[in-house]
């Protein structure tokens, strides 16, 4: 079974940076498909925030458009959120999501912004 585990979430000020990172893993050879970055804020639904497919192009929120970058290293399965100039309304629990033949996610990571 492929399990994924998250880093890099934590406190930062407005305007700052972080990087997530997220490696799959499993005991077995698996494939994946896409990975990808979702967020879930206090009283709101999860909401993706980025995807990237492999050997695609990758897509934003709109609301992160020009300033988060997601980037795949297939070679260590693993994905990255780089997150620049971060606001407030970015506060939330951020997961990672690794589509093989199913979803996995992730644990999550909080990623506190303060103002």
């Amino acid at each position: 079974q492929v399990q994924l585990v998250e880093s890099g979430g934590g406190l930062v000020q407005a305007g700052g940076s972080l990087r997530l990172s997220c490696t799959a893993s499993s005991g077995s050879f698996f494939k994946i498909i896409s990975m990808g970055w979702y967020r879930q804020a206090p009283g709101k639904q999860r909401e993706l925030v980025a995807d990237i497919i492999s050997g695609g192009s990758p897509k934003y929120a709109d609301s992160v458009k020009g300033r988060f970058t997601i980037s795949r290293d297939g070679a260590k399965n693993t994905v990255y959120l780089q997150m620049n100039s971060l606001k407030p309304e970015d506060t939330a629990d951020y997961y990672c999501r690794a589509t093989i033949s199913y979803d996995v996610w992730g644990q999550g990571t909080q990623v506190t912004v303060s103002s």
